[in-house]
């Protein structure tokens, strides 16, 4: 009879560090790969930034038409007009004096 050492096995060896090296890529890319959770987190920020931007914009745009239409031919508003034109033009009133 012959003494059997009790050694595993290298096929299971083999088989548990293959499972592991996998297990290891698919966790580090589920935290830190292109669509893992650190990217998640990324566009969430970013998609926090781009609304408040498109709020911004929005309010923007809104007060642009308002102006737009205060200027147009079916409402003109002359208080508007006096100002664009003081603006724009530099112009002033003869009874009004500039400090500079």
């Amino acid at each position: 009879m012959t003494a059997q050492k009790n050694r595993p096995a290298i096929g299971a060896l083999l088989f548990f560090g293959v499972a592991f090296a996998l297990a290891s890529i698919f966790t580090f890319a589920a935290v830190q790969g292109d669509y893992g959770l650190f990217r998640r987190v990324e566009v969430d920020a970013e998609k926090t930034v781009l609304k408040e931007e498109l709020a911004r914009l929005q309010t923007e745009v809104a007060r642009m038409e308002n102006l737009t239409q205060r200027l147009s031919d079916d409402y003109l508003d002359l208080d508007l007009l006096d100002q664009q034109a003081r603006d724009v033009l530099g112009m002033i009133r003869a009874d009004e004096i500039v400090i500079q």
